[in-house]
């Protein structure tokens, strides 16, 4: 069986063997200050073996031992094997040490046993160490990981609401000019020119996460001057603004759902004197967007609530801002949508 060794999880190992080794160099220096520089040394060389200890046991045995936890027999072993590595071999390790003379002999031991006694704690405690801080850089890179991808899957389900919203929206278009286009009407072409613009707005100015209000507005006029051409003189629209900055970010096409829910879901299906009231206003971070329109009767206040675009944009506001609202009232003859978002709430 090949071992592979992961380069960066060794690397975390030789940091909490620094952390380790300081920690005993203040301990040596607060107990032994007369023997610090050689104790000093001799951790250099005990941490050495306790790194690569702590490294096979958390990042291989111990794994091992969960995933074949039904194998108690090797489980034991492989336990008994490391105790004798925290003990006989750290001994091992400090008599090879003073062989090579890399290690100083500051203490002489009575018996091996007793050597070992002597050595076992250090051994122990830096499991502990080492195991308890490599939980918690764990669990933290474990909850970043989270985090991130929760963030990658709310961006993949706004990315698939905006590919769901572009098309509706452009299918209502489409139909809008179909029917001026079946009826032969001259304004036609005019209609044509102007969803041109409004395909060039959406192909390269929406691709980002932002656009300015200025923008926002801009779409949302040239999509209120397309659906005129549809109606007569009775159809009365009433769009302004009360904006402190025009340059201020907003996701794109986020109020157009309103308004072409107006349209679409409340003038084309009201037969006397139809309406479209829209209010925009921004004031210190605060957005209130206002859509009222006239409605034919309450029994379509279900097909409305729950249209592609409202649901769509329900869904899309809570990806996006933390402090929002919006709420629909259907009366007798009016259709009115509220729309308030704190843009310094964004995600």
């Amino acid at each position: 069986m090949k071992i592979s060794i992961e380069r960066k999880r060794f690397q975390l190992y030789l940091w909490l063997g620094a952390a380790y080794y300081l920690l005993w160099l203040f301990i040596d220096l607060s107990i032994n200050p007369e023997t610090f520089l050689e104790r000093a040394w001799n951790h250099v060389w005990l941490i050495s073996y306790v790194i690569v200890i702590n490294f096979i046991f958390f990042e291989y045995s111990l794994p091992y031992i969960k995933v074949s936890w039904k194998r108690i027999l090797v489980g034991l072993v492989l336990i008994w094997a490391h105790l004798m590595l925290c003990s006989f071999g750290l001994y091992a390790w400090r008599r090879l040490g003073i062989g090579l003379h890399l290690y100083f002999p500051l203490i002489t031991h009575a018996s091996v046993l007793k050597g070992v006694e002597y050595h076992v704690p250090y051994s122990i405690f830096s499991g502990f160490f080492f195991g308890i801080i490599k939980h918690i850089y764990d669990f933290r890179k474990l909850k970043e990981s989270a985090q991130q991808l929760q963030i990658e899957k709310q961006e993949a389900e706004l990315n698939y609401l905006k590919s769901q919203t572009n098309p509706h929206f452009l299918f209502n278009t489409l139909n809008n000019i179909y029917s001026l286009a079946r009826d032969k009407s001259d304004l036609a072409a005019e209609s044509i020119l102007r969803l041109s613009k409004i395909l060039r707005f959406m192909l390269y100015e929406t691709g980002g996460a932002y656009i300015s209000i200025e923008q926002e507005l801009k779409i949302i006029s040239d999509y209120i001057a397309l659906e005129k051409l549809r109606y007569d003189e009775s159809l009365h629209i009433n769009f302004n603004h009360n904006i402190e900055d025009m340059k201020q970010d907003l996701p794109p096409l986020l109020l157009i759902p309103l308004v072409e829910n107006a349209f679409k879901h409340g003038v084309s299906e009201t037969r006397n004197l139809p309406f479209v009231d829209i209010h925009l206003s921004v004031r210190q971070r605060r957005l209130v967007f206002l859509v009222k329109n006239s409605v034919e009767s309450p029994h379509n206040e279900g097909a409305i609530k729950e249209s592609i675009g409202l649901s769509n944009l329900r869904r899309q506001l809570k990806l996006l801002y933390t402090d929002y609202s919006l709420s629909v009232e259907h009366g007798d003859s009016v259709f009115t949508a509220i729309l308030k978002i704190n843009l310094s709430s964004h995600v």
